[in-house]
């Protein structure tokens, strides 16, 4: 018994889980210390979408802006990282200098696909032209940095041996995001906090609509994968989560759950990328060829169907402009603006809250039922193993904001905002880390050993073959009739 505590009180310093929970909550908590009056990281780097390069870097808080450049604040942003996870290396038994060598490397890299990704022409989605002064863009959002840092380190990872060879002590991509888990916690809080006030009979909707896809969603997909495309139980359960919950966030928690390898929740991880910029270029604009008279359909149809917080904000967003534009002129109606987007962010709260009591039932499952030995007895301690501790770090954060913003005064809640989202900026930056880390570790070869072909094809058959048409019934269900209020 005393040697089971002493393995478990050495496991809260020795594991990347753990040390995903600890380093989320401290960045976290030095977020909320702009509570007392004291802004621990309005520092850190926020990249925003630029013409000119010279605008692209930041700090987050206004409060830093006049004292520190942009490249000033990267530099920080860089330091900081390079020690709070150097700490971690240690205490995890891992080779610091070599982990501070490869992290470098990785660090600059990664940024520089971020800031690319920023780029006008490439991120600004169509609510932003007239604000930049642009009159086109891919409409890829910011998140398309995440895919020029997946695509550098894939051409690294399969073309440059030994490059790879020094960066991998650094290429934690489970850790990296595991962290940015975390810190989304406060930010779903923060969405929590704004819901709150909304029409409860709009939030009502779309809890139910959330149970609805949940059942339907994740079953489908997971009967597909295992008879159809003849998956085992350890890739079609991240792969049903990755595609039917909440992308990478839940992929990597399911992966958790079941002791998957770590190379099952990376390669899904990659595809829900992919398919959520795909997704963003086409649902935006179906939504308002078709669903123009239904707006509050069309803002829950994005939050149930596009599969990364990101993307789903911003197909949003962008069906909040395209169908308020086409109603002024096709039915002569101006609804306020905000209301599309408030579905879509709504709905998307409560995938991203599920994901915490939806790794833990499958923990217990694949305990008790899938990996079970007859005879074998499961105790609680085994399932507590199972679970992804960094998951509670996630719920921790998210319950925190809430507890304090909840009934508090305007000012208090301001600050509280601004607090979490400038730590919130280094979640942008974690899953950026992940993707360049994930393109490391994805040799070509073994991905086809794996099967990566037939996962995209699952992936594929799955999600434009019934997610987004089920998610557009059940949107039309639960939202049908409701419009936003007109402007008088």
């Amino acid at each position: 018994m005393s040697q089971q505590a002493n393995a478990s009180r050495s496991s809260l310093l020795k594991t990347e889980d753990w040390w995903a929970l600890w380093l989320g909550l401290f960045i976290f908590l030095l977020g909320l210390v702009k509570l007392s009056g004291v802004d621990l990281v309005g520092w850190v780097v926020k990249t925003n979408t630029w013409l000119e390069l010279s605008k692209a870097l930041a700090p987050a808080s206004d409060a830093y802006k006049e004292s520190l450049s942009g490249f000033a604040s990267l530099i920080l942003t860089y330091l900081f990282l390079t020690v709070v996870l150097s700490i971690g290396v240690a205490a995890m038994g891992g080779k610091v200098g070599r982990f501070i060598g490869g992290f470098t490397v990785i660090f600059w890299i990664t940024y520089i696909c971020w800031i690319i990704g920023h780029y006008a022409y490439i991120a600004a989605t169509p609510d932003k032209y007239e604000k930049l002064g642009i009159g086109w863009s891919l409409r890829l959002t910011g998140e398309s940095g995440f895919i020029f840092a997946l695509i550098v380190g894939l051409i690294i990872g399969n073309f440059w041996p030994s490059v790879t060879r020094f960066l991998e002590e650094a290429a934690k991509p489970e850790w990296y995001i595991k962290t940015a888990i975390v810190i989304l916690g406060g930010k779903v809080g923060l969405y929590a906090l704004e819901s709150a006030g909304l029409a409860a009979h709009v939030v009502l909707r779309g809890f139910c609509a959330i149970i609805e896809a949940y059942l339907i969603y994740w079953a489908l997909v997971y009967f597909v994968s295992r008879k159809y495309f003849k998956f085992t139980p350890e890739w079609a359960a991240p792969l049903a989560s990755g595609i039917s919950i909440c992308g990478v966030s839940a992929a990597i928690a399911t992966g958790g759950a079941i002791r998957a390898r770590p190379v099952v929740p990376i390669i899904v991880s990659s595809l829900v990328i992919i398919f959520a910029v795909v997704e963003l270029m086409i649902l935006p604009f179906l939504a308002q060829a078709w669903l123009y008279k239904e707006p509050m359909v069309a803002g829950a149809w994005m939050g149930l169907a596009v599969k990364t917080d990101g993307a789903a904000a911003a197909s949003g967003a962008i069906v909040d402009a395209l169908i308020r534009a086409k109603a002024a002129t096709a039915l002569g109606v101006q609804w306020q603006e905000g209301w599309m987007l408030m579905a879509c962010t709504t709905v998307k709260v409560f995938i991203d809250i599920f994901i915490a009591i939806w790794v833990f039932l499958l923990a217990i499952i694949w305990t008790r039922y899938i990996e079970h030995k007859p005879g074998e007895k499961v105790s609680a301690v085994e399932i507590w193993h199972r679970f992804p501790k960094f998951v509670l770090g996630y719920a921790a954060t998210f319950v925190l904001v809430l507890l304090i913003g909840l009934g508090a005064a305007e000012a208090t809640a301001k600050t509280l905002e601004e607090g979490v989202k400038a730590a919130d900026t280094f979640r942008g930056i974690f899953f950026a880390l992940t993707f360049f880390s994930i393109g490391l570790a994805s040799n070509f070869r073994k991905l086809r050993e794996e099967g990566m072909g037939r996962l995209a094809l699952v992936y594929f058959v799955c999600l434009f073959g019934f997610i987004i048409w089920i998610a557009l019934f059940i949107s039309w269900l639960f939202f049908h009739g409701i419009t936003p209020p007109v402007v008088s």
